[in-house]
Formats: structure tokens, C-alpha cells, sequence
């Protein structure tokens, strides 16, 4: 009945009023639709049943030795500060493993080694969290980058990476993909971080009473950081150990509430996170008024740990000090009712990783 034609930098995009007598699709429809060289996808609004078809314009020569050698020297640089947590390599401050002022204990080799249960789990985590959005947003045809992961030194986090992000290079056509391109990351390393953690807590071990200390607790030579609790990994804790008091977090441990802590961040609803990018696709209007509350709530939250602080300044570095969302290029089209319910296991995701205070002194 009707098209109308996008061309963009990427891919070329047509939307498509389908006839009514083709909306089943009709077996010619179908025939047709079959011989499509790229995506397409049903919609329904007011004015009927649209047909969103998408293909490629070219394709972007991705610089994958680069993706390939953060990766891993993020394994490098996680194995080291597990070996560290093991307690089988000492480093007399953050830059030491930089200055080479590092003590191996034992075989060198063994040593290393032993860090593999926290770095290749933790890596794995942030792996599948962007491959996660990698793959749907390929799905799209959308012009997207493959992760790019940051490893550090033993500073500013003592795990040996801030994380790994993707790039989505282009805009995307409606709320749809939008919604599908930012929620399929949070599932997928939730999915994996959670056997993680009940493996990780079943090989801790409860501690006896400490000062202050009710939860759990990392261990480190004479130090210890204790962390705070999410729904999930106090259920874990009490389904494993029950009411035994201060537990002593195995480095696998640590990784299942790191994996918590990183589906809790890019599910607030702020800015461009993954649940920013939930909300808007679920509820535009709700989106600048949510993600200000939020922001001023974490703000709040600084009182008790100071790194919601940093992410309160990230927030709006990444947004170019802006919280509100970036338009699609047909916002007015209406999520499927397909995704309503996903929505809701999107919003219960953020209530059972949420842990207000994650990290203490």
C-alpha cells in the first residue's frame, strides 16, 4: 500500500505498509521475502502492519588484531591480579606489576597459573555481556564494532580491567531494536555470572566473627575488603551456607559478584547504559525524568561507598553531560507486546543485582 526508503551510511532501510491481503503474508509475499539478501521484521501500529526490511551498504574492515590484543592482555592483566588474590604473587603497591616490583611465591609458572580461576570466568563474563549486544545488533544489520575490552594495572581496580564496550556506529531504525540490542547484553552475562557465583560461594568458606563484618569478605594478605550484598548474592550465600555468619570469598566467588556489579551498572536506567536504553525503548516519556532520579539517587549512595561518584561523573562524560536518550528514526512506532514481559524480567534483573553499598572498607 505504501514504502518509504532510508538510506544510510550503513544499510539501507525500507519500511513497508503491507497490503492487508499480503499481512498473513500471502504465499507470494512470502516467495518474495524468501530472496531478501538481509533482515526483516513485522511491526503493527494504528495505521496497520508494516514490514521493516533492512540490508547492508558495504561492510566497515574491522581492526580485529586490535580487538584480539586487548583481549588478551585483559587476560594478562586479570590472571596476574588473580594470582594476587590467591596470595601466590605479591606486589608492593598498584603500579608495582608496571615497575616490575612484584614477589612470586613458589614456582613461577604454578603461580601464574593459579590465577586462571578468576581471570578466564571474570573475561568470560564481559565476553558474553557484549557479544551478547554484538550479535542481536549484527541481527539488525546495524554497523557495529566488535567488544573492545580495557585492561590496567593493578590501579584503578585491582581486578585487572574496567570492563569492555561495543560500538554501535550508526542509528537505529525504532524502539525495537533498540530495546533488543540493549537488554540481550545484561541476560547474557547474567545468565553466566550466576553459576559462577554459586560455584565461587560453595568454594568459600564461612569465617569466624569479625568486627563489623556480617556478609562477605575478600581476603588479601592483612588486608580485607568486604563487600555488600544484592538479593542474588545474599539468596546464593543462604542457599549455599545459610546464616553462618562472615563468609570468605574464594576469587571465583568474587568474579560471580563482580559479574552481579556489572549487570547492576549498565542497568540503570541513565543516559545511554543498557537500561537507559531499556526504558526508552519500553517508556520514552518516563526516560529524562527516570534517569535524573537516578542519577541524584546515586549521588546519594556516594555517602556510603564514593565509587558511585565515579560512575555519577562517567554517566555523564559518556553522555556528553547529558542524560537524556538519542531519538530512533521512527521513535513513534510501538514496541511489540512480545517484549513487554521481557521488559519486566529486564526491570526484576536490575532489582536482584542492585546492592546499594557493593564494596566497603
Amino acid at each position: 500500500m505504501g514504502w518509504r526508503t532510508l538510506l544510510l551510511r550503513d544499510r539501507e532501510v525500507i519500511d513497508a505498509l503491507v497490503d492487508p491481503a499480503h499481512a498473513g503474508p500471502s504465499p507470494a509475499l512470502a516467495q518474495a521475502l524468501s530472496r531478501w539478501p538481509g533482515h526483516f521484521y513485522w511491526a503493527d501500529d494504528a495505521n496497520g502492519r508494516w514490514l521493516i526490511l533492512s540490508r547492508r551498504r558495504g561492510q566497515r574492515r574491522e581492526r580485529w588484531w586490535l580487538h584480539l590484543a586487548l583481549l588478551l592482555l585483559t587476560l594478562v592483566t586479570t590472571t596476574i591480579a588473580g594470582s594476587v588474590l590467591r596470595g601466590h604473587v605479591m606486589i608492593d603497591d598498584a603500579w608495582g606489576l608496571l615497575r616490575g616490583r612484584f614477589m612470586v611465591i613458589g614456582d613461577p609458572v604454578a603461580a601464574f597459573a593459579s590465577g586462571f580461576v578468576f581471570s578466564v570466568p571474570l573475561v568470560g563474563i564481559l565476553l558474553a555481556h557484549e557479544l551478547g549486544h554484538y550479535f542481536v545488533a549484527r541481527r539488525y544489520q546495524l554497523d557495529v564494532s566488535p567488544p573492545y575490552f580495557l585492561p590496567v594495572p593493578l590501579w584503578p581496580s585491582f581486578i585487572g580491567t574496567m570492563g569492555a564496550f561495543i560500538r554501535l556506529r550508526t542509528m537505529l531504525t525504532d524502539r525495537r531494536q533498540l530495546f533488543d540490542v540493549g537488554v540481550a547484553g545484561p541476560i547474557a552475562g547474567f545468565v553466566l555470572a550466576l553459576p559462577v557465583l554459586y560455584a565461587g560461594v560453595r568454594l568459600s568458606h564461612p569465617v569466624p566473627a569479625m568486627d563489623g563484618v556480617n556478609g562477605m569478605v575478600l581476603l588479601v594478605g592483612g588486608e580485607r575488603l568486604l563487600l555488600g550484598d544484592s538479593p542474588v548474592t545474599l539468596l546464593v550465600r543462604l542457599l549455599v551456607w545459610g546464616n553462618r555468619g562472615p563468609l570468605a570469598l574464594h576469587p571465583l566467588g568474587l568474579v560471580g559478584v563482580l559479574g552481579m556489579f556489572v549487570t547492576m551498572i549498565n542497568m540503570l536506567p541513565m543516559a545511554q547504559l543498557d537500561g537507559g536504553h531499556i526504558l526508552y525503548a519500553a517508556q520514552p516519556a518516563w526516560h529524562q525524568r527516570a534517569a535524573l532520579g537516578f542519577w541524584i539517587l546515586v549521588l546519594g549512595l556516594g555517602y556510603w561507598w564514593i565509587g558511585w561518584y565515579v560512575w555519577a561523573g562517567l554517566v555523564l562524560v559518556l553522555s556528553r553531560g547529558r542524560l537524556d536518550h538519542p531519538n530512533v528514526l521512527v521513535p513513534e512506532r510501538p514496541l511489540p507486546e512480545s517484549r513487554e514481559w521481557l521488559a519486566l524480567v529486564a526491570f526484576a534483573l536490575f532489582l536482584l543485582t542492585f546492592a546499594p553499598v557493593p564494596f566497603k572498607t
